[in-house]
């Protein structure tokens, strides 16, 4: 009986009907005929799962007598674990409430029936057994083995979620092709399935889920891109005059402090690029303003790279003193600061210099963002959710093509000193002399960029901050990122998926650090690196700002902090 009380009825291809709710098969496997749910009016398809199992004796109508029975062998065993067929029918779940469809009826199908094609030409190419089971292998297994088998797929499998199958639906659909084959067949049920059997349905488990974005490196792109397009429209940036040179005058002894450095791309500066970079491209950017009442934000255009090398600022204790100096004038010559507190202005650091910078202004490291490189939960006054974290970018030459994972040749790369870092210490006594690692801490035969080339991984490991180019220069050069640096508030984190493109290990586990890197998959080092070409736009700055490079990413993690303090003026 139906939910409603009336009869199910389901027409087999001899025009026949049966009241148990199965269409009749021939001894040859014919009139095998489409199920469907009907769910509140609307009639869907139910059966891609059971497609799979109806279309194998469709497949076989081809070969001999012998090839049907012993198909319909492996459905009657599997037909033995099941309950009454009458069970699934007292269900409440609509999707279970199995009614007739015609055949002239699945013309509004078509996207399903497309989708079942599909899986027929997958079983007529043998895709299916080519799906490995490992805790099966090549033997018979019993019926409980199955049932689980079925139990742990109806778990994780994205299709029959989609369409309202379960496994418990699956083995009632194959009882009863099993019980319309007459009494004889119920000798059949001592027999225990073949792998094949598994391995089909094992393998509709891993098909995508419709609409899921497994292959993309961010947690949520849609709502990312929607709130990035909303900030190119309003986010506008109040800069102070400082930055300005035709505010300057040209004998102030501290005038490059805050001016655009004049040679960003000097190798000497190195780790402090990104700094210098914001600048640079925040005062060519279409987001700078100069009227302040409709700007959400407010930049303190001081360097801190450029204080620790000017002659009258260079020691770190004075650095503070001036920064504190320099935000009570802003505070007292403008009233921008005090409508918020300092809460909407920030400013931009990447040497270690700058972990201390705000220390002598109480407001400043309270209340305004810090901008930096060097992003660590362990840090005395980095707040996370306030601070933003800069990513550490080199300029490096556009790679017109990266090396494919099949040409890379070594496990693992590192150089860099070990000074000052214990961790690095650790990965050189434990790695060093393994082959299959390129860990060093002198000069090699190989460039810096070929040694990147080759590798497969390529570690970031701590040094004196949590925070070093080496991750920008991995993605850059197409290296899967192992990054190995306790409490790093990773760059953009809230937008991408560090996870789905690089690999994360503790500082603890750097002993089992090979058997983890050779645990990773083929299949998964290929998504980990398809992933990576899509995030290393993220990491590249130019003059001109283009969309979704670092510049904009930076941006975008002010703009989530928009608003919290900001008052009227």
């Amino acid at each position: 009986m139906g939910p409603t009380g009336k009869g199910v009825e389901v027409t087999g291809a001899n025009g026949r009907n049966d009241s148990n709710g199965g269409s009749r098969i021939g001894p040859t496997g014919e009139g095998i005929e489409v199920l469907s749910v009907k769910m509140e009016g609307e009639t869907i398809m139910v059966v891609v799962g059971v497609m799979i199992l109806e279309m194998r004796l469709w497949v076989c109508r081809r070969g001999t007598e012998e090839q049907v029975k012993s198909e319909i062998t492996v459905l009657g065993s599997i037909g033995e674990m099941v309950p009454a067929p009458g069970n699934i029918l007292k269900s409440r779940r609509p999707w279970q409430r199995l009614l007739h469809t015609p055949v002239h009826h699945l013309s509004s199908h078509v996207p399903i029936l497309l989708a079942v094609l599909l899986i027929l030409s997958l079983i007529l190419l043998g895709g299916w057994s080519s799906v490995k089971l490992p805790e099966f292998g090549q033997q018979q297994i019993t019926g409980v083995q199955f049932h689980q088998a079925l139990t742990n797929w109806n778990s994780t499998n994205s299709i029959n979620k989609d369409l309202g199958l379960n496994a418990s639906s699956l083995i009632n659909r194959i009882s009863t092709l099993e019980k319309d084959q007459g009494p004889g067949a119920t000798s059949l049920r001592n027999k225990s399935p073949t792998i094949h059997e598994v391995r089909s349905l094992e393998a509709a488990s891993q098909l995508p889920q419709k609409g899921k974005s497994d292959d993309e490196p961010y947690h949520n792109w849609e709502l990312f891109d929607s709130e990035y397009q909303e900030m190119l429209r309003k986010l506008k940036i109040f800069v102070y005059p400082d930055a300005f040179i035709h505010n300057h005058n040209q004998s102030s002894p501290f005038a490059e402090i805050f001016l655009p450095h004049p040679n960003p791309y000097d190798p000497k500066l190195g780790n402090y690029f990104s700094e210098h970079a914001f600048k640079i491209t925040l005062l060519e950017s279409p987001l700078i303003t100069t009227h302040p009442e409709e700007a959400q934000f407010f930049f303190l255009p001081f360097s801190i790279n450029a204080m620790r090398n000017h002659p009258r600022l260079h020691s770190e204790s004075s650095i503070p003193d001036f920064i504190a100096q320099y935000t009570t004038r802003i505070s007292t010559e403008f009233r921008y600061w005090n409508a918020s507190g300092g809460a909407d202005h920030f400013y931009i650091c990447c040497h270690s210099v700058g972990r201390e910078a705000a220390s002598k202004h109480h407001a400043l490291y309270n209340n305004a963002i810090q901008v930096t490189c060097s992003s660590s939960y362990f840090q005395r006054l980095y707040v996370t959710h306030k601070d933003v974290g800069l990513p550490q970018v080199w300029p490096r030459r556009a790679e017109q093509k990266l090396n494919p994972p099949n040409e890379r040749t070594k496990l693992a790369f590192f150089a860099g000193r070990v000074q000052n870092s214990r961790v690095r210490k650790t990965l050189l006594d434990f790695w060093n002399n393994d082959p299959s690692f390129d860990i060093s801490s002198k000069s090699s035969s190989l460039t810096y960029e070929e040694r990147f080339r080759r590798s497969k991984f390529c570690l970031h490991v701590r040094g004196y901050e949590v925070n070093t180019a080496r991750i920008s220069d991995a993605l850059h050069y197409g290296c899967i990122p192992v990054i190995i640096s306790n409490y790093y508030d990773l760059p953009f984190a809230d937008v991408l998926d560090w996870n789905k493109f690089s690999l994360i290990v503790s500082h603890e586990d750097i002993a089992n650090l090979k058997s983890i890197l050779l645990s990773v998959s083929d299949q998964m080092y290929l998504r980990l690196f398809q992933n990576l070409c899509i995030a290393r736009r993220h990491f590249v700055w130019h003059k001109i700002p283009e969309s979704y490079d670092s510049f904009y990413m930076t941006a975008y993690q002010l703009w989530r902090r928009r608003g919290l303090q900001h008052l009227s003026y």
